[in-house]
């Protein structure tokens, strides 16, 4: 695949972003598109590698490996490098519903297991996998593909992220008429509120909404399933339900002063801030703004880097970032060994574009926060924290200590927690009647997805715990498959 000694001769580049100093002053994406010709000398980097390891979706020693999608890489690759765009976008479409998203906002584990990677700068395949779709939008070659038949049958989806969207697009090819409900005012989920603008373009996901809404996809907003209809309703008037409600239930740091205002969990500031620039671009002022504040975010992952580049936009005074656990290192570990995912030193754009203004990276690795610090109003002003040691578990206790006479103060008068998510939130289930596990994830079997109700259903986040958007994608395909199977006696899905 590729040119056979194009990884010899061409060395990886990747797709320029927008300088920080600029791109913190609006809301556009920052990501910027590599030209034609270097996108085609990025595909004659692929090796002709025998058995490439990009797309074998694999969970490695509990570390992913590969794309959970299975994308035919080295195919769409080969076809870049030989100007064959409109095939590779076809390649390309066989097994990702939506790679304008993933090629945005997935963290790429593909590139972590490309075979190239075990002895040069991996494959840049995250970049011509967003330009081969966004080329295909331009060029009008995605357009509506409605079913030519119906099989009088009819699915209901709880839930319209990644997960929901990918299910009902799959089960309307397959020709059932499918409803997604959703309890936000706009479709998207995760996709439209949970990802900020400028990582996640609105326009983008309301474009294939728009989309799969002309395929014959039917959505119904401002519907929370188990509060504004029963979902004992769903089981009653559709022939199977699709659970994909995701997990939306918060960790909160449950420490001294915690009732103090100027506290929020990451969401709770990240929800209303796009909400309020979709609507009015933020002149209704319904919204948690960071302007002028001392800004602490406590968590890192995606939602904590959102959360410092949303500050960042807002114009804040001052930003820290806590994270609990050690440094990763600059290069993969011994016990982190190819093809796993590399935990790996990382800077994301918020880190980026704290650096750019405040001359140096937000972070601050293993530190807790052990009490929140008031005024007289109620109103949060610092943090007390302490430093931890990964090296001195303690005993039936945490897997690290305290550092004796570590403690510290930080000036504060907005604290964002980004701590991860527990689970999904449990009206659905509950009247539903469906099974829980320990960790108050719906209970279905992986390869099944079917709960312990007949003709209910559940995938994604709500199914398999907090994970990324390509893997929500993967289990949407795969339950939409689950489903026309049950329906039908059969399925043609892949």
């Amino acid at each position: 695949m590729g040119k056979p000694t194009g990884f010899m001769e061409y060395e990886r580049q990747v797709a320029t972003d927008r300088a920080p100093e600029l791109r913190v002053l609006d809301w556009n994406e920052f990501h910027e598109h590599m030209p034609v010709d270097a996108l085609q000398e990025q595909g004659a980097r692929c090796m002709d590698c025998g058995v490439p390891f990009c797309h074998t979706g694999e969970m490695i020693g509990g570390m992913a490996a590969g794309c959970p999608i299975h994308n035919l890489i080295p195919e769409w690759n080969d076809l870049v490098y030989r100007g064959h765009w409109h095939e590779a976008l076809d390649r390309l479409h066989k097994t990702n519903n939506f790679p304008e998203f993933t090629g945005r906002v997935c963290p790429a584990p593909c590139e972590g297991s490309c075979v190239l990677g075990i002895i040069e700068p991996a494959v840049t395949i995250k970049s011509i996998e967003c330009a081969i779709v966004d080329r295909g939008f331009e060029e009008g070659w995605i357009v509506p593909q409605p079913p030519q038949e119906r099989t009088g049958k009819t699915i209901a989806v709880v839930g319209s992220g990644p997960a929901g969207l990918s299910a009902a697009a799959q089960l309307n090819k397959a020709g059932h008429t499918v409803t997604v409900y959703e309890r936000d005012d706009r479709i998207g989920g995760l996709l439209m509120y949970g990802i900020p603008n400028m990582k996640l373009d609105k326009e983008i996901v309301q474009r294939r909404v728009d989309l799969l809404k002309a395929e014959g996809v039917q959505f119904v907003v401002n519907c929370a399933i188990g509060k504004d209809l029963p979902a004992d309703k769903l089981k009653n008037d559709f022939d199977a339900v699709v659970l994909c409600t995701g997990a939306t239930r918060p960790r909160d740091l449950p420490i001294p002063g915690r009732e103090l205002e100027g506290i929020h969990l990451a969401m709770d500031f990240l929800r209303p801030n796009t909400r309020s620039l979709l609507d009015s671009k933020h002149e209704d002022g319904k919204y948690i703004s960071a302007k002028d504040k001392h800004v602490i975010v406590i968590g890192g992952g995606d939602t904590g880097t959102d959360c410092i580049g949303t500050s960042l936009r807002h114009g804040c005074k001052t930003l820290t970032n806590f994270e609990i656990v050690p440094e990763p290192p600059a290069e993969r570990a011994a016990n982190n060994p190819w093809p796993q995912w590399p935990k790996i030193f990382r800077v994301d754009y918020g880190h980026e574009e704290a650096a750019d203004r405040y001359g140096a990276d937000p972070r601050v690795f293993e530190i807790e926060t052990v009490e929140f610090i008031g005024d007289e109003n109620g109103h949060v002003k610092a943090l007390k924290t302490t430093e931890v040691d990964w090296s001195k578990p303690v005993p039936n206790g945490p897997p690290f200590s305290r550092v004796e006479g570590s403690e510290k103060i930080f000036e504060a008068d907005l604290v964002l927690l980004a701590l991860g998510f527990l689970g999904p939130e449990s009206p659905v289930a509950e009247q539903l009647g469906v099974t829980c596990d320990g960790r108050s994830n719906y209970q279905a079997e992986h390869g099944t997805f079917t709960t312990n109700v007949d003709g209910v259903f559940a995938a994604g986040d709500c199914r398999r715990g907090q994970s990324l958007v390509v893997w929500a994608i993967n289990e949407g395909r795969a339950v939409a498959r689950e489903c026309d199977r049950y329906l039908m006696g059969s399925s043609n899905l892949p």
